[in-house]
């Protein structure tokens, strides 16, 4: 069952990486670079020196020069059938089988989905697939998928066709995945219709001619992000907030979900298909993002050669998903999926169309000063062309023994503390041009609840291993502030031991001016972290024993 870990800013994760008994592994432990070394990529040069590329990251590019067919109109004004192109539809039929469908998907690209009608002579869409339906029938053809009792036979029935290679057509699966019903508008609807809608969690539309139900275009979020951000210079009401840092515009989640790279692949497709998610971030062992798995990434999943990596873990499903990014693009890839809270929106826009990313982690960073960038550094081209030590270098097993406690996870990029969408965005992008979209929250809050049977095991079988992570917290604090104190919590005085438990317990919650200059010495940031994670883990405490 799925684990869902949920990270809270300013929380703190940590859970133990798994035990190796073999001694070769553990002298050998793969890293990233040992576990590319034998794929195309190693063959190659990279596209880029590592300076180049953290000089690309930490000034991205400008937008473009806008497109002279919009210079001068309000954005309010443009028609949505100006942004979309009949060439991105693609059509499957309710009896295409899901293994066609399948393939059309990959081969389509974006906006990656394959509309479904009745019959070929249709023009009306009565469904889609996606690649949230793809891993909602992957997980049932696997027996991973958390049915409801009536819904049991159904999935026990797709698993076994699937099993003995019988056409399974989508009617039957495009049920199985918890989504949106499919939105609408008039080619002749203008670009604030569209934002609006897409500001309140909305992720696709089909674009259809005027009085019909004929489908023209589609248009997404993303190219809605894009076109905004390329033509940024002809709308003046948007282009003013991407100077803006992320802490001052106060958007998305301070809640995000996460799975440790220790975890196998196949909790990672659970919990996305429970969630409604689209992706997740993969993080270490003290949470700090490592990478970045999404639904689309299952494409990788859909030949019988590649079921070994269901077997694999997350970090080990990163670095194939890096190496066929690579090999496609023609360059090596790099993880940019995060900014801080000191990235403008500028930053965070041109991440998420240059990686073409539905959300950006946010993760923890310290005050930029002047003279430094407002973004952190990333190190992970310096990971993957970092010389293992030692002599010769083992070949890398099929399932390599990287474990998230030995990822640089804090040079990577930094501890998750939230996420910010393209909802979250267009959302703001609403607002501030005097429209009232839907909180995107309540559209999130939604998906979960659809689909609340099926994650509630997980939720529970959960519970228990993230309390007993919160209160090994709480204890190492509390160790730690006693012995500030010297103060010993090996006593055999249990009375003067809840004594000495409560007035520390009440420095944690309102910090002296004592323990705060102690902070301040020990801690890089003055001791403000510090002091917000005592606060926070204060929340569950649990007396020492």
């Amino acid at each position: 069952m799925a684990d869902r870990t949920v990270f809270d800013s300013p929380s703190r994760q940590s859970t133990s990486s798994p035990s190796n008994n073999n001694p070769a592994s553990i002298n050998h432990r793969s890293s990233f670079a040992e576990n590319l070394r034998h794929s195309p990529r190693a063959q190659r040069h990279p596209s880029f020196t590592q300076a180049a590329v953290q000089e690309l990251l930490n000034h991205p590019p400008v937008p473009k020069i806008g497109d002279p067919r919009f210079a001068g109109r309000d954005w309010r004004q443009i028609h949505v059938g100006e942004l979309v192109q009949e060439t991105d539809i693609h059509w499957c039929e309710l009896d295409t089988d899901v293994e066609r469908a399948t393939k059309a998907l990959i081969e389509s690209g974006p906006p990656n989905v394959i509309l479904i009608r009745e019959t070929p002579d249709d023009v009306t869409a009565c469904d889609s697939f996606d690649y949230n339906d793809l891993n909602a029938y992957l997980l049932v053809v696997l027996g991973l998928a958390n049915p409801d009792e009536e819904q049991k036979e159904t999935y026990s029935q797709l698993a076994s066709k699937a099993r003995e290679h019988v056409p399974i057509p989508l009617r039957d699966v495009i049920t199985l995945a918890k989504k949106e019903p499919l939105t609408t508008l008039s080619e002749s609807e203008d670009l604030s219709k569209a934002v609006e809608i897409f500001g309140s969690g909305v992720h696709r539309i089909l674009v259809c001619k005027p009085g019909t139900t004929t489908v023209v275009g589609i248009l997404s979020q993303l190219k809605l992000v894009k076109f905004l951000w390329d033509n940024g210079s002809s709308f003046p009401a948007i282009d003013q907030l991407y100077p803006t840092i992320l802490r001052d515009l106060n958007i998305g989640a301070q809640q995000a979900i996460a799975i440790n790279g220790d975890k196998p692949l196949t909790e990672a497709l659970q919990l996305m298909s429970n969630e409604g998610l689209t992706s997740i971030a993969v993080v270490d062992n003290a949470a700090n993002v490592v990478g970045n798995i999404s639904t689309a990434d299952t494409k990788l999943l859909t030949h019988t050669s590649s079921l070994p990596l269901l077997q694999s873990s997350c970090i080990h499903f990163i670095s194939v998903i890096l190496s066929e990014r690579g090999i496609g693009d023609g360059k090596d890839s790099f993880p940019v999926f995060h900014v801080n809270p000191y990235s403008t929106l500028a930053h965070t826009v041109a991440k998420l169309v240059a990686t073409r990313s539905h959300r950006m982690w946010v993760v923890e960073s310290a005050s930029p000063s002047p003279s430094a960038p407002a973004t952190p550094s990333l190190g992970y081209a310096s990971v993957v062309q970092q010389p293992s030590g030692g002599g010769s270098v083992p070949p890398s097993p099929s399932f390599p023994a990287v474990s998230a406690a030995a990822l640089p996870g804090a040079r990577i990029s930094g501890r998750l503390t939230g996420v910010i969408t393209l909802s979250d965005i267009l959302n703001l992008f609403a607002r501030t041009t005097g429209l009232n979209p839907m909180d995107p929250n309540e559209s999130r809050a939604r998906r979960r609840r659809s689909s609340s049977a099926s994650v509630r095991p997980s939720m529970d079988s959960s519970r228990g291993d993230y309390l007993d992570t919160i209160r090994e917290m709480n204890q190492n604090n509390l160790k730690n502030i006693f012995q500030y104190r010297g103060l010993s919590m090996r006593t055999n005085n249990s009375s003067e031991l809840e004594v000495e438990y409560k007035k520390t317990r009440e420095i944690m919650t309102r910090p002296g001016a004592k323990f705060q200059t102690l902070l301040q010495d020990l801690l890089p940031d003055g001791g403000k972290q510090g002091m917000r994670e005592l606060k926070w883990v204060n929340q569950d405490f649990s007396p020492p024993k």
